[in-house]
Order: C-alpha cells, then sequence, then structure tokens
C-alpha cells in the first residue's frame, strides 16, 4: 500500500512516520529535500499539481491545511483548507487512488456539549471560519465521492495531546511545566481527548480497514475526564508535583467573563464529549494507548 502523507511535517504527521517506519510513505512538503520519499508543492490550493504524487498512491492522509489562527480570513482559509483539499482529491480520483482520508476537527460539531456527547451526524455548529471552512471540505469532498466513487473517511479529533503539541495542548504543557498550582480543584467537568500516538493509529486503521470507507468518525480515547484529572496526568507524564487549588466554578467563569476570555475559560471547564462507538462498531478500534501512557511521552519535550 502506498501512502500519499499531507502535512507530514507537522504534529501527527511526523508521529505517523516515526511510529509507522516500514509504511510505504511519499511525504508532502512545502521545503525542498533531497529524500525520494518526499513530493514538494509550493503551495496548497485550487491550482497544485498533484499529479506526480498521486499516481502511484493508493491512499491519502491528508492533514495539511491552514490551522485555526486570528492571523487567517475566510479567504485564506477557503483557498487551502477547502478548495486545496478538493483539488487534491479530484485529482486522486483521477488517478485512481483507492482512499482518502481527511483529518477535520471536531469544531464542525461545536464547542461544547451540555448532557448528550457529539455524534458524527448530528450537532454540527462549527463555530469559526477554521471550522467551517473544514465542514465545506466535507461536504465537497462527499460530492467528489458519490461522483467518482472514491472512497472517503473523515475524522473530527478532539484536542491532541502529545510531546511538542501546538495550540491550547502545548499552553498546558507550559503552565503545568512552570507553575506549582492550577485553579481545578473543584472542576468536575467532562471532556474527551486524544494522544497523537492512538490518532496515529487510527489514521493507519482508516488506511487499511476495509470498512472505514464512507464514515465520519469522532476520535477521542475511552477515558472522558475532567480539565483536573487531565492537568494532574500532564504532571504524572512530566514527573511534576501539582497543587490543585479550590476555585469555585462560577468565579472562573467570572473572571473569563470580564477579562474577555469566556471562550477559552469554557475550553478549559466545560463539557465537551463525543460518541465514538462507530469506531469500535466499524473498525474494532479501541485505543492501543491508554491517557497514563500516553503522558508518558511528554517527558521528551523537557529534555
Amino acid at each position: 500500500m502506498n501512502i500519499l502523507l499531507t502535512g507530514a511535517n507537522g504534529f501527527i504527521g511526523k508521529h505517523i512516520c516515526q511510529l509507522y517506519p516500514d509504511l510505504n510513505i511519499m511525504r508532502v512538503s512545502r521545503k525542498q529535500t533531497n529524500n525520494d520519499k518526499c513530493f514538494y508543492i509550493n503551495e496548497l490550493d485550487e491550482c497544485t499539481d498533484w499529479a506526480n504524487a498521486v499516481q502511484d498512491s493508493d491512499v491519502v492522509i491528508h492533514l495539511a491545511g491552514l490551522a485555526h489562527s486570528n492571523s487567517h480570513t475566510i479567504n485564506d482559509y477557503n483557498k487551502v483548507n477547502v478548495k486545496g483539499t478538493l483539488r487534491l482529491a479530484e485529482e486522486a480520483a483521477k488517478f485512481g487512488v483507492q482512499r482518502f482520508i481527511f483529518v477535520s476537527t471536531i469544531g464542525v460539531n461545536g464547542t461544547s456539549t451540555s448532557l448528550t456527547p457529539f455524534s458524527a451526524e448530528q450537532s454540527i455548529n462549527p463555530h469559526n471560519d477554521y471550522a467551517i471552512s473544514k465542514y465545506d471540505a466535507e461536504i465537497g469532498l462527499k460530492k467528489i465521492a458519490k461522483e467518482t466513487g472514491l472512497e472517503i473517511i473523515i475524522i473530527r479529533p478532539t484536542l491532541v495531546y502529545g510531546a511538542n503539541a501546538p495550540g491550547n495542548f502545548g499552553k498546558l504543557i507550559k503552565l503545568v511545566s512552570k507553575l506549582p498550582c492550577l485553579p481545578f480543584g473543584l472542576a468536575k467537568n467532562r471532556r474527551d481527548f486524544i494522544s497523537v500516538q492512538n490518532l496515529a493509529d487510527l489514521l493507519v486503521t482508516c488506511a487499511k480497514h476495509p470498512r472505514a470507507a464512507g464514515h465520519t468518525f469522532l476520535a477521542a480515547e475511552s477515558e472522558t475526564v475532567s480539565i483536573k484529572q487531565f492537568t494532574n496526568a500532564i504532571a504524572k507524564g512530566l514527573d511534576k508535583h501539582l497543587i490543585q487549588l479550590p476555585i469555585p466554578i462560577t468565579l472562573m467563569r467570572l473572571a473569563g467573563s470580564l477579562l474577555g476570555k469566556s471562550l477559552i475559560v469554557d475550553q478549559l471547564i466545560g463539557n465537551l464529549e463525543v460518541d465514538t462507538s462507530n469506531l469500535k462498531e466499524v473498525l474494532d478500534w479501541v485505543p492501543p494507548y491508554t491517557m497514563e501512557e500516553s503522558m508518558v511521552f511528554l517527558k521528551s519535550q523537557l529534555r
């Protein structure tokens, strides 16, 4: 099986290459390299020429794209995340690629849940331009699948954690590393996460599994935890001692409101649960690593 991996130099892509060195992976890069297993592109948009990359590929795992950032406009997201993705899928179908795995975002479903976990086909509520672009790409990919027979698999990960992770988890690592105390002693919220090791395993499983085609999977582990439990797990992984102060949740929400940080506070102490039942039912997949086992890898970040 020949796999074309976009975003190979990113956080998730690097882990796939490191964890599965025996896979025949063609990496896509925007940097010129001497590696004969690397395909160079100048830009990811509706004009990218993919012919030489996809003509010998069986599966595309598409990780590349613009991540959430205040510096990007809706036009930027549309150019890269929507048009760039659909261009790649169209070229893949044209040259006989069998399967296209698209890594979307749980943001397609929204930012938080109440009593009912998010499911793949319900609670669609993309909350920002980034999530909208991912959902638009999903819709376009399903249309291409109907028109061409290209097997589309959509993965919407919850927050992905691991050593040297970008975004919110990277900020949590810094907090736990530098501060002896955090204010989550009274937190009893419920959030789902997935380690980069487990996500890499899921993506490779989707590349191989005959029943994966046509499904949308919400990617998370089987352990739903509070932000208190999650940060305690980070601390344990880093061999740090952490004190959790019993700050009332209402006080944290008030502070977030006054400081204009309500969304950040909700991402920490709000609920976000997802229904992962089809991972077991369709793929017979269970995460190979527990959260505690995954957190052990964080020590490499401190070296």
